[in-house]
């Protein structure tokens, strides 16, 4: 009786404690987001229906289209595969989905992360396409760390993964691949992007699809999806992720990008969103000289230079020269240019007697 009467006495508080959606259910979680309370099942509904909107709003498929889905074993990419599969049921997209895995060959993480989209394969009911560094490339992660040490790791992982995908997805004849890139990561790299003056990336890393005139165009569906809330889905949902990190990333430099962000989410939560549409917003202006888009004369993959990051990479380490792959220098006339392609040429010119693995032709 005299619970009832506090009730009473406060309609607010009494309120409160059901969800904000139902108004019936108690509420299992505040929205990182928009600091809602809402229970399970009505989150469920949000979650999902905020992602069907992203994907018609912005065209990301067409019915009929083969996609290749980026599976790390991870949340973010185990959460994306459960959804999209989840929503080409349910709304009829018409979509034909595999799981697409990178083996970096990084002993004590991938091959455990690897295991963990194995199952998601059986869970899911999606078939799993894995490629290697090792096949690809002839290195693993491992090996490059050996020689390289832990220091500028990440540039070539970096790399190698991005072709890795496209060529993965070019073997499953895909028509588009997608990541689990989130709202989170899209903030981070806008950052990144500033504070390392790289305007060509600036202005169109908040594209929700990207590579549209290259190879395989590659979407985000996670775009505006907050990473906690990932998290959340993933936990009520019980999926099946892997949650360890990789071992060689604790001295990444993005990894100071993620610490402001999540203290800027403590102060504010939309700030996240926010710097999206900053970088969204963003206007080059027309007196900046952008570099201009062709292809690697040696693999075929899309690049600015006469050879692709990963071609340049990857003859540094065939060279014995690992950091060759590595730092950015100004030409004669102001613009910037690779270093390691001028040092490249120059020992050519010597006639060095070591011989470069091609890094692969793309056959798309």
């Amino acid at each position: 009786m005299g619970d009832v009467e506090a009730s009473s006495a406060n309609p607010k508080r009494a309120q409160g404690r059901l969800c904000s959606i139902c108004g019936e259910k108690r509420p299992a979680l505040k929205r990182p987001k928009t600091l809602e309370e809402i229970c399970r099942e009505c989150f469920y509904n949000v979650f999902e229906d905020e992602i069907h909107k992203v994907i018609v709003e912005n065209n990301l498929f067409k019915c009929g289209e083969r996609v290749a889905i980026g599976a790390s074993g991870g949340k973010d990419s185990t959460v994306l595969a459960y959804v999209l599969s989840e929503l080409n049921r349910r709304h009829s997209y018409g979509l034909d989905l595999f799981l697409l895995s990178v083996d970096e060959g990084i002993t004590g993480y991938r091959d455990d992360s690897l295991e963990t989209v194995k199952r998601n394969e059986i869970q899911y009911g999606l078939p799993l396409k894995i490629v290697s560094y090792k096949d690809l490339y002839g290195w693993t992660m491992d090996e490059i760390v050996k020689a390289i040490g832990l220091k500028n790791n990440c540039t070539f992982c970096g790399v190698f993964r991005r072709q890795a995908l496209d060529r993965g997805a070019a073997l499953l004849k895909a028509d588009k691949l997608v990541t689990g890139h989130n709202a989170d990561d899209i903030a981070e790299t806008v950052l990144l992007n500033i504070l390392r003056g790289d305007i060509a990336r600036l202005s169109r890393c908040t594209y929700i699809t990207t590579g549209e005139d290259g190879p395989i165009p590659r979407c985000k569906p996670f775009k505006y999806t907050y990473e906690k809330e990932i998290v959340m889905y993933a936990y009520f949902k019980k999926l099946d992720y892997f949650s360890t990190e990789c071992i060689y990333s604790p001295n990444a430099y993005r990894g100071f990008a993620r610490e402001f962000i999540k203290d800027l989410e403590r102060i504010r939560p939309r700030a996240i969103l926010d710097i999206i549409r900053s970088g969204e917003n963003f206007r080059i202006s027309t007196f900046t000289r952008m570099p201009e888009q062709g292809t690697c004369k040696r693999c075929g993959y899309i690049s600015s230079q006469k050879l692709c990051k990963a071609c340049l990479l990857l003859e540094g380490l065939n060279r014995g020269l690992p950091k060759l792959g590595i730092g950015r220098t100004k030409g004669h006339n102001g613009v910037n240019k690779d270093d390691e392609q001028q040092k490249i040429s120059h020992s050519r010119e010597k006639g060095s007697s070591l011989q470069s693995k091609q890094c692969g032709t793309l056959d798309f």
